[in-house]
């Protein structure tokens, strides 16, 4: 609902434009802003004795183009902006056709709603002290979340940067800097973007701004986080999140709630704490089921899923079922035509899940089958040629799987699995030390139970079995993966002294 906060003075005016309009009084209230504070939102509107003004989007209601500081008070110019926020667009225009600059910028704003590019050399001038920076601020906002063809990151950099310096205030100017920040960080530029930022949280005026900033300050944060995890940046990740969430929840805003608790379930995963995690994002789940947000909800299940799915590879098998069902879920609206890269990034996930989850014996071959025409839906995408490391991947998934089949009446499946390891390992060269190691030690054991054919002895295999455990203790230092290399070659070196 849009709310319009005005004094005693315009109550009755106002009232009377709502009114002039069928229903639109379900859609609008009217509240006096003496006595009760405007929220920092797009659908809230200032009618006092200045004219008609807006206060600073926060909340990201609407793309963060500015109007004029001030527009004159007439109940038509009032309806058609009431309409645009709305989402009506046509009687919008009716009602703007006397007001040419403003119905400029509902189009600009529509465009940028819908995605399309905004020529910024056709903004509308209001030729007041506020036009300067405001024309620079939607000039680097249309460049920026409106790009032409020719998007030019430095210009757009340029129009910010002017915009900073032309702000009346530091609201403003804050609210210049949070977007400024997410392009620095979109370009890579991480470190400009938190110094930006951080010296906005400074010089920003309301609580509402700062909560923003440091919103914004900690998705830099995510993505300086390398492994291994830097301790003290998960800690200051935490504990502001923390912050957010409380701040988004006492606003009532659920939707930006469950983002924040999407975020804080990664950051709980990066420091080990699952069974936070695992709250986190059930909780975020819930809150996108209850509002119906069906991709923002398939995004958090996938999230997850694949929380589950980390758990249960790392010694808690019962956690594959949750899982299973999470992914399965995220697949309604990760389709194969609509999203065909999750798609398959999801097979993936459950071409393993199928082939691990506890079952009885006998059900165990229909979970074989599953899993096979999950993995081939996944490498019917993730191809050698297409995207050769997510390729390597599945494959190497694809042969821990066949491990894990019942035996095979008419095929070897160790065999098989062979096979996968070989095609990973064609792409995780030595350049992948950490991937190539663990693809190798996984060959390395299948060939233990694969059949040898009719020469038990087989010298060929015998011989890549002990270049490809010497490789391994050559490509890493680390003390259990070469533990795994010196048992293979005790056992291969049994197994000479048994065969001469």
């Amino acid at each position: 609902m849009l709310t319009v906060f005005t004094t005693p003075d315009h109550l009755a005016d106002i009232q009377s434009a709502i009114a002039s309009q069928p229903r639109l009084d379900e859609l609008v209230s009217v509240k006096d802003f003496l006595t009760e504070k405007p929220q920092p939102s797009a659908l809230c509107m200032v009618v006092g004795k200045k004219g008609i003004s807006f206060p600073v989007d926060w909340q990201n209601v609407m793309p963060p183009f500015l109007f004029a500081e001030q527009l004159p008070f007439h109940p038509d110019l009032l309806l058609g902006l009431v309409f645009a926020k709305l989402g009506n667009s046509e009687r919008a225009a009716d009602m703007l056709r006397n007001f040419p600059n403003v119905a400029a910028d509902v189009v600009a704003i529509r465009q940028l709603m819908e995605g399309m590019a905004v020529n910024p050399d056709r903004l509308s001038s209001y030729n007041d002290e506020f036009d300067d920076y405001r024309l620079l601020h939607n000039q680097a906002i249309l460049r920026h979340y409106a790009p032409l063809d020719d998007f030019d990151v430095q210009k757009t950099a340029y129009f910010y940067e002017e915009a900073l310096l032309a702000a009346p205030n530091d609201e403003h100017k804050a609210f210049t800097a949070k977007h400024f920040a997410t392009l620095l960080t979109d370009a890579g530029e991480l470190k400009v973007a938190e110094s930006v930022l951080t010296d906005a949280i400074a010089y920003a005026l309301s609580d509402d701004a700062k909560v923003e900033l440091k919103y914004a300050r900690c998705a830099v944060w995510m993505q300086q986080l390398t492994v291994p995890y830097d301790e003290a940046l998960l800690a200051k990740l935490k504990e502001t999140l923390w912050e957010v969430l409380q701040a988004y929840e006492a606003q009532g805003r659920s939707l930006d709630a469950a983002l924040v608790l999407v975020d804080a379930s990664q950051i709980a995963n990066f420091s080990n704490s699952f069974s936070e995690s695992l709250g986190y994002i059930s909780r975020a789940v819930d809150i996108f089921r209850r509002e119906e947000q069906p991709e923002m909800l398939a995004s958090a299940q996938l999230r997850r899923g694949t929380l589950l799915y980390t758990w249960a590879k790392n010694g808690s098998p019962q956690f594959y079922k949750g899982a299973m069902d999470s992914l399965q879920d995220a697949l309604r609206v990760f389709t194969r035509e609509d999203a065909p890269e999750t798609f398959a990034q999801i097979h993936q996930y459950l071409g393993v899940i199928y082939s691990e989850i506890p079952d009885e014996v006998k059900k165990k071959s229909i979970w074989a089958s599953v899993s096979v025409a999950s993995f081939n839906e996944a490498l019917g995408f993730f191809t050698k040629e297409s995207h050769p490391y997510e390729y390597a991947a599945v494959c190497n998934s694809y042969g821990n799987a066949l491990t894990k089949y019942p035996d095979a009446i008419h095929s070897d499946n160790y065999e098989k699995a062979l096979f996968f390891y070989q095609a990973a390992l064609e792409i995780r060269t030595p350049a992948y030390p950490y991937e190539r190691v663990l693809t190798l030690l996984n060959y390395l054991e299948a060939c233990w139970y694969a059949n040898n054919g009719e020469d038990e002895t087989n010298p060929e295999r015998f011989h890549d079995m002990v270049v490809k455990a010497l490789e391994v203790k050559h490509l890493v230092d680390d003390p259990v993966l070469v533990g795994e290399a010196e048992r293979h070659l005790e056992k291969l070196e049994k197994l000479k002294s048994v065969l001469t």
